[in-house]
């Protein structure tokens, strides 16, 4: 009888002993619900082609403490109540340590309202906004500047170059009215005259009534609150009608389809800000990194908008490497206690507030080459 015990007694520790072997070697998983189809589809794209960039690299060097890291993803089409949806299915359905990546203010806004990461305590890094309800919203870490940073040093730029007779052309939802809030804070504190405002409608590239009131206006300047594809839309109409005005986009437009669309000549003179570094920057490990791998590798989704995937993908490493006890719980504890990280020259201050203050502007000059 004893010795039947003793036999027992030794096959459930090794049962245990292999349940726990393969717990610990389970895999990461990083969920990712973001738009693959639809008018943002190459935003979506580009983030999930740059995070996944650097999880592959991560995965083939023996991932995070022995664990290799599973990215699942999901398409919301840019649609919020479909991101909703699809990120409580995704937690729910794979059990996710984080999420990373959302597109969009209003998406973003949704996921806030419905309090589905408050809940399950999962924290998405690298959400994709700088909205002012997305800075200070609980579980979610944007890898760059706030939108009201981005506009305030453009406004002030433009006012010390005496450009005082600007317009804006804005998305009309959470992304767009963040903006034009901004915008019209900024004005009043550098001197500069909003002679026009026009929105368009979001999830369409229907700029036609904007480019009609930017010519009646005739400003100096014309700020663009807008996505890529209406941002391309706007400027192809705007020059095509005989507009003139010097042209800032925001940090969110893809420069590189902007260039690739209208090509050099059309799109020579654009500026636009710059949250993160660009893929130029050399002299940045990070940089270095993104252009080494991207050499090797054969994903047509990798664009300059890939840099914030990337740089997010990064940060998140780091914080699962920094967190003590696994799963989206520690994880969150260790973003909340106010995780500070270097990416290889991007440095990063999560908990309370913008983790990132670093803007900068750029141009397209002669031949599409980026002026600083």
């Amino acid at each position: 009888m004893t010795l039947a015990i003793a036999r027992r007694a030794r096959r459930l520790i090794t049962l245990l002993c292999l349940a726990a072997a393969s717990t610990a070697h389970a895999d990461i998983v990083i969920g990712q619900v973001a738009p693959f189809t639809g008018p943002q589809a190459v935003t979506g794209k580009a983030i999930r082609a740059g995070a996944k960039l650097w999880i592959d690299d991560v995965n083939a060097r023996g991932g995070v403490k022995g664990q290799k890291i599973k990215l699942v993803t999901r398409d919301d089409a840019q649609k919020p109540e479909e991101t909703v949806r699809l990120v409580r299915e995704l937690i729910a359905s794979d059990a996710p340590t984080a999420l990373i990546g959302t597109v969009g203010t209003s998406n973003l806004e949704a996921l806030k309202q419905d309090g589905v990461l408050e809940k399950t305590r999962v924290s998405m890094v690298g959400a994709v906004s700088g909205a002012n309800s997305v800075i200070t919203a609980r579980n979610m870490y944007p890898v760059k500047a706030s939108y009201r940073e981005e506009v305030d040093r453009l406004f002030k730029q433009l006012g010390e170059m005496g450009r005082t007779k600007v317009a804006v052309v804005y998305q009309d939802d959470g992304l767009g009215r963040d903006a034009l809030a901004g915008a019209q804070a900024s004005a009043k504190t550098y001197g500069l005259t909003l002679v026009a405002q026009s929105g368009y409608a979001r999830n369409t590239t229907e700029v036609g009534k904007a480019v009609a009131d930017m010519i009646k206006q005739s400003p100096d300047v014309i700020f663009l609150a807008a996505t890529t594809a209406a941002a391309i839309e706007f400027t192809d109409k705007y020059q095509t009608a005989g507009g003139h005005a010097a042209l800032y986009g925001m940090s969110i437009i893809d420069v590189q389809a902007l260039l690739a669309k209208l090509g050099a000549d059309r799109a020579r003179g654009f500026a636009f800000s710059l949250v993160l570094p660009t893929d130029d920057r050399a002299d940045r490990e990070l940089v270095r990194d993104y252009q080494r791998l991207r050499g090797n590798a054969k994903d047509p989704d990798l664009s300059s908008r890939s840099l914030e995937g990337f740089i997010a993908a990064r940060a998140l490493v780091k914080a699962l490497e920094r967190t003590a006890a696994p799963g989206p719980v520690g994880l969150t504890e260790t973003l909340d206690r106010g995780f500070e990280t270097d990416v290889g020259g991007h440095r990063l201050t999560f908990g309370k507030g913008p983790t990132s203050r670093y803007v900068d502007f750029a141009v397209l000059g002669a031949g599409g080459k980026l002026v600083r």
